[in-house]
C-alpha cells in the first residue's frame, strides 16, 4: 500500500509559532502564517526581503537585533542550533490601530543541512511566551509574599538571598527560613518543591509555614521534618519536596540538622576549613511508601564559624558531578572571609551563579555562628 503524500508546504504553514525559512546569507525564503501576523506583512511581501530589515516599524532595539543576527550567523557557521532566549519587543495590534502590545519571545535559529553536511538554510523560530511570563510574574509576587523579609535572628547577624531563573518561564517553589526559638538558638531551613509556577508557589507557602510550626517542637530537626513529612502526604505537589533544617544552639555551641533529600548545609569554622554536614540525610518528603522516623546528627562550632545552606540551583550544573559543585561552593567560602554575612552572601552568589542568565532558582542563607 502506497504511503499518502504529505503536503509539506501545508505543514510549514500550519507549524505552531511563527517560523521562517532564511538563507545563510539572511534571506527569507519562506514565511508561515503564524510569522507573517507578528510581522504584520503578507508572505508576498516577506519572501526575498533581509531578515534584519524586517522588523516592527517601531522596534527600537538594536541590542536586539544584534543578538539575533549574532545567533543566525552562529547557526550558519557551526551547524548547530542557536537560541536567543526571552527577548521583549511590542507588536501592533491587528483590531487597534496605533495600539502597541509588550510582548516576549524566545527565538530559535536551526540549521538545515544539504547532501553534502553544508548549511543550506537556517528555521528561524520565534515562539510567543508572553502568558508564560505573567503567569511567572505572578507566581513570583505571590513567592516572594511568603517568604519571610530579611532580618536579624535574636542577636546574631544573617545573610539571605533568593534569585529567581531568570530564563525560565515559570517561578520554581525554594524558599527558606529562619525562627527564633527559646533561649539562644534558631532554627535555618531551606527547601525546594518539585515543580513549577503557581501550584508549586502555593505548595511552597503551606510547606514554609508547617515547618515554622514544627520547628518550635522541643524535639529538634528531625522531628519537625517528621511531622512536616505527614503534612506532605495531605498536600497535592509536595511529595518528593527536599528540606534541609538545621538547629543552632549557642548555649553549648552545636549544629543539629537533619536533610530530607537536600543538599547538606556547609560549615565553614572559624580556621577556615568546611565541611558539608552530610551525617543526617534521609529521602525527601512523602517519597517513602510509608512514614518513618527521621535521622539527625550534631556537629560542634566555636565562634567565628559559618553555617551556609542552599538550594541545587547555587551548585549544580547541568552535565556535571554535584561533588564538582560543592567543591566550587568550598572553593569559595574559604577564599571570602568577610564577616559579615551580607558581603559574605554577595561573595558566593557572584562565584558560583553562571555568568549568563541562572537557568533555575537558588535560595542561600548564611548565619555567622
Amino acid at each position: 500500500m502506497a504511503e499518502p503524500a504529505v503536503d509539506y508546504a501545508a505543514v510549514f504553514q500550519a507549524l505552531p509559532g511563527a517560523v521562517a525559512l532564511v538563507t545563510p546569507q539572511l534571506i527569507i525564503t519562506d514565511a508561515n502564517e503564524e510569522f507573517s501576523r507578528i510581522r504584520g506583512l503578507p508572505r508576498e511581501q516577506l519572501v526575498g526581503r533581509f531578515l534584519p530589515e524586517d522588523r516592527p516599524e517601531r522596534d527600537p532595539a538594536e541590542p536586539l537585533l544584534l543578538k539575533v543576527l549574532a545567533s543566525l550567523r552562529r547557526a550558519a557557521d557551526t551547524g548547530e542550533r542557536s537560541t536567543v532566549a526571552l527577548q521583549r519587543f511590542e507588536m501592533k495590534d491587528d483590531d487597534e490601530p496605533g495600539v502597541w502590545h509588550e510582548r516576549y519571545v524566545n527565538m530559535t535559529n536551526i540549521p538545515v543541512l544539504g547532501p553534502d553536511g553544508r548549511v543550506t538554510l537556517l528555521l528561524h523560530r520565534v515562539e510567543d511566551v508572553t502568558e508564560l511570563i505573567r503567569a511567572r510574574e505572578v507566581a513570583l509576587t505571590l513567592q516572594e509574599a511568603m517568604l519571610p523579609a530579611p532580618r536579624p535572628v535574636g542577636r546574631h547577624p544573617a545573610a539571605v538571598r533568593y534569585r529567581p531563573a531568570a530564563e525560565a518561564l515559570n517561578v520554581a517553589g525554594d524558599w527558606y527560613d529562619l525562627v527564633d526559638l527559646p533561649g539562644d538558638r534558631i532554627a535555618v531551613s531551606v527547601g525546594d518543591v518539585v515543580g513549577h509556577g503557581l501550584s508549586a508557589a502555593g505548595v511552597m507557602g503551606q510547606l514554609r509555614s508547617a515547618l515554622t510550626a514544627a520547628s518550635l517542637v522541643p524535639e529538634g530537626p528531625a522531628r519537625a521534618l517528621e511531622v512536616l513529612g505527614l503534612y506532605a502526604r495531605t498536600v497535592d505537589g509536595a511529595e518528593n519536596t527536599t528540606v534541609a533544617t538545621a538547629f543552632v544552639d549557642w548555649a553549648n555551641d552545636t549544629i543539629t540538622y537533619s536533610c530530607a533529600g537536600h543538599l547538606p548545609p556547609a560549615l565553614r569554622r572559624a580556621d577556615g576549613t568546611v565541611e558539608f554536614l552530610d551525617q543526617a540525610t534521609d529521602p525527601p518528603l512523602a517519597a517513602r511508601p510509608q512514614h518513618g522516623p527521621r535521622t539527625q546528627a550534631v556537629a560542634a562550632f566555636s565562634e567565628g564559624a559559618v553555617l551556609v545552606l542552599y538550594t541545587d540551583g547555587l551548585i549544580e550544573r547541568r552535565g556535571e558531578d554535584i561533588d564538582t559543585g560543592l567543591a566550587r561552593l568550598a572553593d569559595s567560602l574559604v577564599r571570602h572571609r568577610a564577616d559579615d554575612p551580607q558581603a559574605l552572601a554577595d561573595a558566593v552568589l557572584i562565584d558560583l551563579l553562571p555568568p549568563g542568565d541562572a537557568t533555575d532558582d537558588t535560595a542561600l542563607v548564611i548565619v555567622r555562628l
